[in-house]
């Protein structure tokens, strides 16, 4: 009843994703992405009626973009989706899997609890508008130690931080720290690899002014680059600043995939 998805299975998907949110839902804009991929995996009753991706890399699974048809919801098929790439995941012997669910989502909270996930940490979406702004003191990091950061977010999937990473990352000058302070900021930037000209930002704030210290840089660096949106992730409450919006929170679930058999 589960498989790799199709192509031709689009348009009956996106019939069923089209009003998961008040907005509406991304996942025509990613389908191509996800299916491109792999490990899109389509719930089946003669007709797709699920789906769940998921993205593996090193030691974790990520799991992202799970949704029922509204005629086939509590059936389990969303924990059978999970429990599916769970698998694939200990065949890869990957040791823990993360999603990211909405904390007003009481349905999918109870839903990944009753597979063992644990509230791992919470995490805040902030947009700010570009704009020119030359008023900050940061440099691009040189180096930075891994043990305060766990995860950074890269094209909305929370990826595990270790040496090597932080080394490239820093030699690709996608690190950046106020200079100065009692307590630096540090944000680290990537480009959204499923939305056009979008900035994503993985900050660790340090004291207010520091923070206010990077908003101004990435408002310049948006303008210079030609990006037209600026989406912050954190795990902190932000300072106010103009034009910064608090969009949403989420929690970032875990749980071990070590001797589940």
């Amino acid at each position: 009843m589960i498989r790799v998805a199709k192509n031709k299975d689009k348009i009956k998907i996106l019939n069923f994703c089209k009003n998961t949110f008040s907005w509406g839902d991304y996942i025509e804009y990613v389908w191509d992405f996800w299916l491109s991929e792999d490990y899109l995996f389509v719930f089946d009753k003669k007709s797709p009626v699920g789906i769940c991706h998921a993205f593996y890399s090193k030691d974790q699974v990520w799991i992202e973009g799970i949704r029922i048809d509204p005629n086939f919801r509590r059936q389990k098929i969303a924990s059978k989706l999970v429990m599916h790439a769970e698998s694939i995941g200990q065949k890869k012997n990957a040791s823990f899997s993360h999603m990211l669910i909405d904390t007003q989502n009481s349905s999918s909270i109870e839903m990944a609890q009753s597979l063992n996930y644990e509230i791992f940490q919470t995490w805040n979406f902030y947009s700010l508008l570009p704009r020119i702004n030359l008023n900050h003191k940061i440099k691009y990091a040189e180096s930075i130690c891994p043990k305060f950061f766990t995860h950074y977010v890269k094209s909305w999937r929370w990826l595990p931080i270790d040496d090597s990473t932080l080394s490239q990352l820093c030699e690709n000058k996608k690190i950046i720290q106020s200079s100065g302070f009692d307590t630096d900021s540090i944000a680290i930037f990537t480009d959204s690899e499923h939305f056009d000209n979008t900035l994503i930002v993985t900050l660790f704030p340090g004291s207010k002014n520091s923070v206010l210290e990077i908003f101004s840089f990435l408002q310049n660096y948006a303008i210079k680059k030609k990006y037209e949106r600026i989406q912050i992730l954190t795990k902190d409450l932000l300072p106010t600043f103009d034009s910064l919006e608090h969009k949403l929170s989420f929690y970032l679930m875990k749980k071990s995939l070590i001797n589940l058999n």
